[in-house]
């Protein structure tokens, strides 16, 4: 289990992942090699998977966001692995989600706009055969974030305790 000074080095690397080692280390209070030490084990330990420059997407053309829910066209293991293999190589698709309930699958598609949204839907639906394929587009982005929260009660505190005051491990 991660503790507290875990716990802050993942909150400040989410906001702002081009801070310096000394200066991460001062935000959470560890001398520099300490400090290293951590987010090296948070990366060998997949908490921390990559870091990355984030774009705004009007300034790079990407005027259009949708969100395509899909219902598969057959519920098989070839099925996924080529709905799969398709999506991973269309680099407008964002994020991609199994869900449950009515729809199957759950796309974000960022593209220029209306001309390359139709031409990435046709190429989808020429790969694989689906049985509904349903389109939202984002009109405003009112929110954005790539932080995840951090709930205190899955980290423990210094002295080993969780969050809640109670023994952690």
């Amino acid at each position: 289990m991660m503790d507290e000074i875990d716990r802050k080095i993942v909150a400040f690397l989410q906001e702002d992942a081009t801070l310096s080692v000394a200066q991460l280390a001062d935000k959470v209070g560890l001398s520099a090699t300490p400090c290293w030490k951590r987010v090296q084990k948070l990366e060998a330990g997949g908490v921390i998977t990559r870091r990355v420059a984030l774009v705004d997407p009007e300034k790079i053309g990407v005027d259009l966001i949708v969100y395509v829910a899909i219902e598969a066209g057959d519920h098989t293991p070839e099925w996924l692995r080529t709905f799969s293999k398709t999506i991973s190589a269309m680099p407008e698709v964002m994020e991609a989600h199994r869900m449950a309930g009515e729809v199957d699958y759950m796309l974000r598609v960022a593209v220029t706009g209306m001309a390359e949204f139709d031409s990435f839907y046709k190429r989808l639906i020429e790969a694989v055969p689906m049985r509904n394929v349903t389109s939202r587009f984002a009109m405003e982005r009112l929110k954005y974030t790539t932080a995840y929260p951090l709930h205190g009660a899955r980290f423990r505190d210094r002295a080993g305790r969780d969050q809640e005051g109670q023994g952690g491990g």
